[in-house]
C-alpha cells in the first residue's frame, strides 16, 4: 500500500489466505458416506423401534452408542403440534414432538436487506438445511421424555404481553406410571437467552432416575462464499482448552466424548451462533456424532438425577440462540465471545474492534467509525510510516542514476549490485529502510479484516449515499475503482523498479486489486481507500520535501 513492498507483501499475505481456504474447502478433508434412513411400512408405525434412534445419547453413564447401521430402522412417529412463540426479539417454533426448538426467527435482524420484511432464520428445520436444539432425559428403558417423545401443551401459540419481562412455555408428559416430566421454555424480553428447566415430579412407587441431555443438529450449510470464508461447524469451550473448534470433518471421523466442567458447546455461523451453556461447577460428557442424511450432533449429557417416589426434582440448562454481540455473549458465558472468530490474531482485533466499537458510540455511524478509526491506525504507524517514505524518497532520488549503472553494466548482475551497494554506502542510504514498518503493519491490516468481516455490528450497517450495507460489496462497484485510482497514484509516488518485469507486475496490481476487490464488503473497502488516501498525503509530503532539501 505505501509503497511496492508494502502492495506485494499484503496481496501475498491475502492470496496466501485464500487460495488456503479454497484448497480447503475443495480438497481437505471429505465427510464420509453416511447412510440414509430406512423408514418402515405406515402401518408399522406404532412398533417400538428395533434400536434407539440414532441420534440419542447413551443412557449408561460412561459411553456413547455406535452409530446406527443401515440394518437398524428408524420408526415413522405421528408429527406432533408446533407451537407458535412470539417475543419482542424472537418468533420461535417448538414442536411437541421432543419440544424441540426447530425454528428460531431472529426478529431484529433482516433476512437479506435493511428493509426486508421477512426475519433472518437461524434455528430451522428443513431438508438439507436443519439446524435444531434438541434435549431431554434419559432414562435407559421406554417410555422416556426424550425429543422423540410427545409432549402435551396448553396452547397453540404464546406470546410476550406488553411490559411483561418473562414468558413461560411449558410441555407436559407422563410415562402412564406416575412420573410426570414438565419442560419449560423460558423466554425474557430483550434477551437471547433462553432458559430450560425440565421438572420431575414421580408419584409412582419407585425410584426414577435419568441423565439430561441438551444437544445440536445440524447439516452443513448449502453454499460458502469462495471469496471471503467464515468457519461454519462446532465449538467446544473448556477452561482447559479454551476456544476449540471441531469441524463437520472432525466429527465424521470420530466420535467426540470427553468430561468437561464449566464449559459450553455450540454451533456457529457467519455473524450467528447456538449454544448450550449448563449451569456452573457441573461435570458433563461432551458427544458429537455424524449422522445419516449428512446430520451431525454435538451435545452435552450430564450425570444421572435420581426422584424417590413422592419427590420432585428439576435440571436447567440454557440456551443462547442469536447474534454474536461481544458484549452481550460475555455476561453470558465465560468464553461465548471468541465465537466471533478473530483467528490467531484476535489479541490484536479485539482491542481494535472495541476501539471501533467506542468511536461507533460517538458518531452513530458504522462506515464514519471506520474512516475515523483508519485516521487513528494512520497516526499510530505515522513515524514507521514516515522512516519508510523517507526510504522510498531517497530511493526515488537515485532512480535516474541507478539506470544509469543498469545501462553500463548492462547483464553483468554482480558489477551492477557492487556498484549500487557503493552507491547505497555513499548516499547513506538503506535500500531495505522500509521493510520493518511494513512488517509491523501487515498483523494490523489483517486484523483489522477480520474485524470487519466478523462483527455482526456491520451486517446490514448503512453508510451515506448508495452505500447501504458494510457488510456486503459495493452495488456499483464505486469503492473499488477509486480504491484502484488510490493505488495507482501510489506507483507514481514511488520509484519505479529497475526490472522491466517487476514494473509491469507492479503497473498491473492495481486492476488486480480493484477486480479482488470489487466482491469484498463496502466496509473494508472503505478502510483501504481512506488508508490509501492519507498514505498520499503523507507520502507527497515527505517526498517533496526530501526532494527539496538534496536541490
Amino acid at each position: 500500500m505505501d509503497n511496492p513492498r508494502v502492495l506485494l507483501a499484503i496481496a501475498l499475505s491475502f492470496l496466501v489466505l485464500l487460495i488456503w481456504q479454497a484448497w480447503m474447502q475443495d480438497y481437505g478433508p471429505q465427510t464420509r458416506p453416511q447412510p440414509q434412513e430406512q423408514q418402515v411400512a405406515e402401518g408399522d408405525a406404532t412398533l417400538q423401534p428395533a434400536a434407539p434412534p440414532e441420534d440419542l445419547p447413551s443412557a449408561p453413564a460412561d459411553s456413547l452408542p455406535p452409530a446406527a447401521t443401515q440394518d437398524e430402522a428408524v420408526v415413522s412417529t405421528p408429527d406432533g403440534q408446533l407451537i407458535e412463540v412470539v417475543t419482542d426479539v424472537y418468533h420461535a417454533v417448538i414442536d411437541t414432538r421432543g419440544g424441540d426448538l426447530q425454528q428460531v426467527d431472529l426478529l431484529q435482524y433482516p433476512k437479506e436487506h435493511p428493509r426486508d420484511p421477512e426475519a433472518f432464520r437461524l434455528l430451522k428445520e428443513n431438508p438439507g438445511d436443519l439446524f435444531v436444539a434438541q434435549s431431554g432425559l434419559r432414562a435407559g428403558s421406554e417410555p422416556e421424555p426424550t425429543h422423540h417423545a410427545l409432549y402435551r401443551v396448553d396452547q397453540p401459540r404464546y406470546t410476550l404481553d406488553a411490559g411483561a419481562d418473562v414468558l413461560e412455555v411449558p410441555l407436559h408428559w407422563s410415562n402412564g406410571s406416575g412420573v410426570e416430566v414438565t419442560k419449560i421454555y423460558r423466554f425474557r424480553r430483550g434477551s437471547y437467552v433462553v432458559e430450560l428447566e425440565h421438572r420431575v415430579n414421580n408419584q409412582s412407587s419407585e425410584d426414577w432416575s435419568a441423565r439430561p441431555y441438551r444437544q445440536l443438529q445440524r447439516t452443513p450449510p448449502l453454499q460458502t462464499s469462495r471469496i471471503l470464508y467464515t468457519y461454519t461447524g462446532g465449538v467446544l469451550y473448556s477452561p482447559e482448552e479454551k476456544y476449540e473448534k471441531i469441524d463437520f470433518d472432525d466429527m465424521a471421523k470420530q466420535d467426540l466424548s470427553r468430561d468437561v466442567s464449566n464449559g459450553w458447546a455450540a454451533m456457529i455461523q457467519h455473524y450467528f451462533v447456538a449454544a448450550w451453556i449448563p449451569d456452573a461447577e457441573t461435570t458433563l460428557r461432551y458427544y458429537t456424532r455424524a449422522l445419516s442424511g449428512e446430520r451431525y450432533v454435538m451435545g452435552m449429557i450430564g450425570q444421572s438425577v435420581t426422584v424417590p417416589p413422592g419427590s420432585e426434582a428439576s435440571t436447567q440448562a440454557r440456551l443462547f440462540v442469536g447474534p454474536k454481540l461481544q458484549d452481550v455473549m460475555e455476561k453470558v458465558a465465560p468464553g461465548l465471545e471468541l465465537t466471533v472468530d478473530y483467528g490467531k490474531l484476535t489479541v490484536l482485533a479485539k482491542p481494535i474492534f472495541w476501539l471501533l466499537e467506542k468511536i461507533h458510540n460517538l458518531v452513530g455511524n458504522w462506515g464514519w467509525s471506520i474512516i475515523f478509526l483508519t485516521v487513528l491506525i494512520k497516526a499510530a504507524f505515522f513515524k514507521l510510516s514516515e522512516t519508510s517514505y523517507k526510504s522510498m524518497a531517497n530511493m526515488r532520488k537515485l532512480a535516474p542514476r541507478l539506470q544509469a549503472l543498469k545501462e553500463r553494466y548492462g547483464d553483468d548482475k554482480q558489477k551492477l549490485n557492487q556498484a549500487m551497494m557503493e552507491m547505497y554506502k555513499t548516499e547513506k542510504i538503506n535500500p531495505l529502510g522500509g521493510c520493518l514498518p511494513v512488517l509491523v503493519q501487515i498483523p494490523v491490516f489483517i486484523a483489522l479484516y477480520w474485524v470487519l468481516l466478523e462483527s455482526v455490528e456491520m451486517r446490514q450497517a448503512p453508510f451515506m449515499l448508495w452505500i447501504n450495507d458494510l457488510s456486503a460489496k459495493d452495488p456499483y462497484f464505486v469503492l473499488p475503482l477509486i480504491m484502484g485510482v488510490t493505488m495507482f497514484i501510489q506507483q507514481k509516488l514511488n520509484p519505479a523498479p529497475l526490472d522491466p518485469i517487476q514494473a509491469k507486475v507492479m503497473m498491473i496490481l492495481p486492476v488486480v486489486f480493484t477486480v479482488f476487490f470489487a466482491f469484498f464488503p463496502a466496509g473494508l473497502v472503505l478502510y483501504w481507500v481512506v488508508n490509501n488516501t492519507l498514505s498520499i498525503a503523507q507520502q507527497w509530503v515527505i517526498t517533496r520535501r526530501v526532494e527539496s532539501a538534496g536541490a
